[in-house]
Order: C-alpha cells, then sequence, then structure tokens
C-alpha cells in the first residue's frame, strides 16, 4: 500500500511532499472509526458531484477535510479519483489520515486554512481540479471534545481554536477587546438581538477578574439576555458562541476567499457544493455562486458577447435541506443548507 501525502503547516506549503509524518506507512485498512462522525446530505453530494468525475483522472479539493467521511465515500465512489484535503486542525488531520489510509495512493492531505486553497492545489501540482466541496462550520469532535473549548454545554477553557497553533483565543477576544468590538462581532457574527448588552455585561464582569472558562461566559450570557428572550430559541449563549467562534478562526474571511478560489480553479463541467450550516455562511455562499452566474452584458447590447456570458449555472433552487429521515438519525444535520454550481464555460 501507498503513504498518504501530508503537508503540514499553512503557510509552509512550499514545503517537498513527503511520506505522512504520523505513521501512515504502517496503517492498514482496519482504520480507527471516528466516533460515530456522519457525512452532512452524503447522499446528494455525491449525487452533485458524480457527473463531473466521470474523466480518466479527475480530482476533487476537499476544502474541509474535517474527519474524512465525505472524501471517503468520494474515493470508494470514483477508483480513479484523487483527492485533495485540506484542514488546519491537526486533530482532523491525524483522524482524516487514519481513515482514509486504504486509499493512501489517492491522497494528498495539507493542513492548511481554506484560504490557501490555490497555493494548495498548486503544490500539489493539482492547479485544475474537477469537483470542490466545502463542508463548513465546527466540526462533531471539536464540538464533543470539553477541552476544545467550543460547546457551551461544557465547563472548559475558553479556547475555540481549529488550529491551536494560532495565539488568538476566544479568552483572549473576551477579556481585551473593547465594548465596541465585541458588540460588532456579536451583532456581525452572531446575529445577536441584545449585543450591546453582552457586551456590555462582559466588559462590567471582567473588570472584576478575567472570564476564562466557557461555564462562567455562558452563564454571563444568560444573565445579559431578558428573561422573556430566554424562554425561545434554544441556548442563549448559542449566538454569542457561534461569534466568537468565527472571530477566533477567521472563519467567513476563509470562505470568502477560499469559494471564489475553487470556482477559478473548476475545469469546464467541474462542480462546487458547500454545505453551511448557519445564515452568514450560506449567505456568502449564495452572493458568491450568484456573481458568477450572472450574464453580465450591459442593458440594450443587440448581441451577446462571449465575455459577458456566465460562467457558472446553479445546479441547486435556492438552498437545499436535509430530509426528515436524515435529521432524525443525525439531528446536527439539522442546520444545513447545500448550494451547488458548475462550470459551464472558461475563462
Amino acid at each position: 500500500m501507498g503513504t498518504l501525502r501530508v503537508i503540514t503547516g499553512g503557510s509552509r506549503i512550499s514545503a517537498s511532499f513527503e511520506a505522512a509524518k504520523m505513521g501512515v506507512e504502517t496503517l492498514s485498512t482496519d482504520f480507527e472509526q471516528s466516533g460515530g462522525h456522519v457525512p452532512v446530505m452524503l447522499d446528494r453530494v455525491l449525487e452533485l458531484l458524480a457527473p463531473a468525475l466521470t474523466g480518466p483522472e479527475p480530482v476533487v479539493v476537499d476544502a474541509n477535510l474535517g474527519l474524512g467521511g465525505h472524501a471517503e465515500a468520494l474515493l470508494a465512489a470514483h477508483p480513479a479519483l484523487h483527492l485533495v484535503g485540506i484542514d488546519r486542525d491537526p486533530v482532523a488531520i491525524e483522524r482524516s489520515t487514519r481513515r482514509l489510509a486504504p486509499y493512501a495512493d489517492r491522497v494528498t492531505i495539507v493542513r492548511a486554512v481554506s484560504d490557501e486553497l490555490t497555493d494548495v492545489l498548486a503544490a500539489a501540482g493539482r492547479r485544475r481540479v474537477d469537483g470542490a466541496l466545502f463542508d463548513l462550520g465546527v466540526s462533531s469532535p471539536q464540538l464533543d471534545e470539553a477541552e476544545r473549548g467550543f460547546a457551551y454545554s461544557y465547563d472548559a477553557p475558553l479556547d475555540m481554536r481549529m488550529d491551536p497553533d494560532q495565539e488568538l483565543t476566544a479568552e483572549r477576544v473576551v477579556n481585551t477587546y473593547s465594548a465596541a468590538e465585541l458588540t460588532r462581532i456579536l451583532r456581525d457574527y452572531g446575529e445577536e438581538r441584545f449585543a450591546s448588552r453582552v457586551a456590555g455585561f462582559i466588559v462590567r464582569e471582567r473588570a472584576q477578574g478575567p472570564i476564562e472558562t466557557t461555564k462562567r461566559l455562558a452563564e454571563l450570557v444568560r444573565a445579559a439576555i431578558p428573561a422573556a428572550t430566554r424562554r425561545t430559541g434554544g441556548n442563549p449563549a448559542k449566538r454569542t458562541f457561534q461569534a466568537l467562534r468565527i472571530e477566533v478562526n477567521g472563519e467567513l474571511t476563509a470562505l470568502e476567499h477560499a469559494l471564489p478560489a475553487s470556482l477559478d480553479a473548476l475545469a469546464l463541467g467541474g462542480r462546487v457544493v458547500v454545505l453551511a450550516y448557519h445564515s452568514l455562511e450560506d449567505r456568502l455562499t449564495k452572493q458568491v455562486l450568484v456573481a458568477r452566474t450572472r450574464d453580465t452584458s450591459p442593458p440594450g447590447l443587440p448581441v451577446p458577447l462571449e465575455e459577458h456570458q456566465p460562467r457558472f449555472r446553479l445546479l441547486t433552487r435556492g438552498a437545499e435541506l436535509p430530509d426528515d429521515d436524515e435529521v432524525a438519525r443525525n439531528p446536527r444535520a439539522a442546520s444545513a443548507r447545500l448550494r451547488a454550481a458548475e462550470r459551464i464555460r472558461q475563462g
């Protein structure tokens, strides 16, 4: 069996490909199963990408590899497929590397942020791809492992870093950002109605001592939200935790750069599929895809010009949702929104 090729370190993508650094060469097909991980809307993802993967050596870039569930299914369904997987989380890299070991000859795994996609593909010698997949948001292990600090249901350090090597943490944001900065983050990234109120509570509380744990922050947010609002809409800390996570990891900025880069890399007939899990991700995805599918001809132009014709077409009418059966099996799929597009012209 061959070895997976792993590049570690986002800005160090120029490093040469080596044998995997985690002992992958010794792994067999009895890889460790990944803790109940269920790929979201898997059948629909496979269905949408399949028409683009009929060539002799198709290539897919999975920009948010995670635990490799979608990647594994794609590799199993398409024996000639080569997959380039990107993730910034070293735990995800380790687990997906194990999971994909049976397909080692056809996989390149890169530890990087998705907005480095163009550089990753260049380093892999795969400047053109036939498919691109974005499975956005936070992964199940990140939520389930208390010490990562993503979940308000645990008492853990306020961390929320997808890449543990970066400096910015949720604790630093909470304890050093001004009230105005916190208000902006909570409003723009958490869509929190009471952003200013929550920010004020945080600033007053941290004056008594640093806010260091998820439990303390969740209790503080709960106290800040009016009682009538707390009775509806789930845990009142949900929006604050989402906002902090997006800020810490620069998630929307990464998507804003990575999605257009993936469209630029698509070959003729290539397809992109995006799974978003909150309205901000989905709205940004819609804006990028719709912009690429517009006819940009000036009004009144008597003859359509090729340079103004859309390069892409939408494959989904609006955002598609998981069906009730899937949500019953996997409640974390409930918030998923899927959009897809296909390249129909070069340029």
